[in-house]
């Protein structure tokens, strides 16, 4: 990366000039933190770093620290200049063709880091009740953990991913208390939910349980056993939720159950092992875990005085079985009402003897639907906006891209009218079609076409084993050719590898989004500007080239966000 390539250069500059007492107080071996960005005004370079912070060890002005680092550095394959505590650098063509010639020989694996240590990551996401289809907030964790998840496998971790079935709980029960309602409704009797709101509580009143009930009818004898109707309704909802996923792009290696746990008598072996370790006491009848003693802000309870377990029991004991099954890395999608909840878990896991760092919290905001200006109130299971209503809205790609395209630790504002643009406006249209307009030159530079005045055949440009052979035996200097008018573009191909790194190492997906919209908007200026199929044909070859370079790097992007690159559009 460029940016290493200079940032390197300058702290060897450093130590060079400390060695030879240039840098006033500060030491050969001072530890010190710079980054390197772009200067404000493009006049003064390319890439920048400031050095002035070194002057409270160095003890002298930041023009003069500045001077003595450019008089050691290197200066090969590009120039520098002095602004202040600023050192400039603007880069010679020769580092643009090594840009473009490492995407056309990397391929698919442009912007992957090497030597990368290796991580076994278990990724947990959406984990939501099989109760009904899925909200749309259950699609924004879904899009960003599966999103994250391959932006980790392709950074180089073996990534793990779970969703965890909240099947133990009395929301079962309603189920199978609301399918029995629906179930007597088929079959003509008068009976419909409570309309009291505390009694409505214990139902789910939607009506997607009702070609459930038809379902159910299909197959069985009606019957008023609560249980047979719970389990019934429970797996139809996960059939329903995981072809849902797999339609929306998300696969997870494994679907755990929280009943299973429970069965396996996992929960209560974490609850007498924090009691044979001290961690529990007895207050009001019930027992409670001294999760303040690691961080928490209170002590919690984990076994009530009926001696039932608490939703936290369960997650201890899940918590502590993902760390037994070897991952060095634990991380959860939750939503932000579960910000107080990280602590007790991660206490928990110190409590029992292991390291509570490695388990992140990803904790994300609500998703607001916008309709013609209006945001659309919601409720979780009665007259809500599922996913899947979403998606036959908007499409796949548009549901996903926009549910990605914002940190998960903001708020987002889905506005659909927008989303079913196909205008410069929508920003998936918008780099699907920068996607679409590369491959539809690359199709021209090979293609004969017809005169439209003429009605003649126009032979191609360039035959399709000319084309080939530009890619696959790529001489880097024939960029040179239109290096110069195509530098921002080649600069912003070439970021895409400091992107991959910095999206992996903070977990975001967001600015893969907003960085494949800064190189669609570099494309359309580039492409507007020069025109990429012309008579000169080493010209053409060397722009050629650059559309190779442009598609691979969207489509690796793209790819990582599950988000379609379509040739034509």
């Amino acid at each position: 990366m460029l940016k290493d390539f200079f940032l390197n250069e300058v702290k060897n500059g450093i130590k060079k000039a400390a060695a030879a007492g240039k840098l006033g107080q500060m030491s050969a071996d001072a530890v010190f933190s710079l980054i390197v960005e772009k200067p404000k005004n493009p006049d003064f370079g390319d890439f920048a770093v400031n050095v002035s912070s070194l002057a409270r060890s160095a003890k002298i002005a930041p023009p003069m620290i500045a001077q003595a680092i450019v008089e050691n550095l290197t200066k090969e394959n590009y120039s520098v200049t002095v602004v202040g505590g600023f050192i400039n650098f603007k880069i010679e063509n020769s580092l643009l063709a090594e840009a473009v010639a490492e995407i056309l020989e990397k391929k698919e694996n442009y912007g992957k880091p090497e030597n990368v240590p290796v991580e076994k990551i278990l990724l947990e996401y959406v984990s939501a009740n099989p109760t009904g289809p899925f909200h749309i907030g259950h699609g924004r964790w879904a899009a960003m953990g599966s999103a994250l998840a391959n932006l980790l496998k392709f950074y180089g971790h073996e990534v793990y991913q779970e969703f965890y079935i909240n099947d133990a709980g009395s929301q079962i029960q309603k189920l199978g208390n609301s399918l029995k309602i629906r179930i007597k409704q088929e079959l003509g009797e008068n009976i419909d939910f409570p309309t009291d709101e505390i009694e409505r509580k214990n139902y789910y009143p939607g009506e997607y349980l009702i070609p459930v009930a038809k379902k159910y009818l299909s197959e069985h004898e009606p019957t008023d056993d609560v249980q047979v109707l719970s389990d019934y309704a429970k797996k139809e909802m996960e059939a329903c939720q995981k072809a849902l996923l797999k339609e929306f792009r998300v696969h997870f290696d494994n679907f755990y159950s929280e009943l299973d746990l429970h069965k396996s008598g996992k929960v209560e072996e974490s609850y007498k092992e924090l009691m044979a370790k001290g961690m529990l006491y007895e207050k009001e009848g019930a027992m409670w875990f001294k999760s303040s003693e690691f961080g928490d802000d209170q002590d919690r309870v984990i076994k009530k005085a009926d001696g039932s377990n608490t939703y936290l029991t369960a997650d201890i004991a899940y918590h502590i079985d993902k760390l037994h099954r070897g991952y060095d890395r634990l991380i959860n999608i939750w939503g932000a009402d579960h910000h107080g909840y990280v602590a007790r878990v991660k206490a928990s896991i110190e409590a029992l003897g292991y390291d509570p760092n490695k388990l992140e919290v990803l904790l994300g905001q609500l998703v607001n639907l916008v309709i013609n200006g209006e945001e659309v109130r919601m409720g979780k299971r009665k007259n809500m906006v599922t996913l899947d209503d979403l998606i036959e809205e908007v499409g796949i790609d548009a549901t996903r891209y926009w549910m990605e395209m914002r940190n998960i630790d903001m708020t987002l504002d889905f506005d659909i009218e927008l989303a079913k643009k196909s205008t410069d406006e929508n920003p998936v249209f918008y780099v699907q079609y920068a996607y679409a307009r590369v491959c539809s030159i690359l199709r021209n530079a090979v293609n004969d076409r017809v005169n439209p005045e003429t009605g003649e055949s126009v032979k191609a440009p360039m035959t399709q084993a000319e084309l080939d052979d530009l890619i696959n035996n790529f001489d880097k200097n024939i960029i040179l050719k239109t290096a110069d008018s195509a530098k921002a573009l080649i600069l912003k191909l070439e970021e895409f590898k400091s992107v991959i790194k910095l999206s992996a190492e903070n977990r975001t997906v967001y600015t893969i989004c907003r960085y494949v919209q800064e190189l669609a908007a570099e494309f359309h200026s580039f492409y507007n500007s020069n025109r990429v199929i012309c008579d000169d044909k080493d010209l053409m070859k060397s722009r050629l080239a650059l559309m190779i370079a442009i598609k691979t790097t969207l489509k690796n992007a793209l790819d990582i966000l599950a988000v379609s690159a379509p040739e034509r559009m």
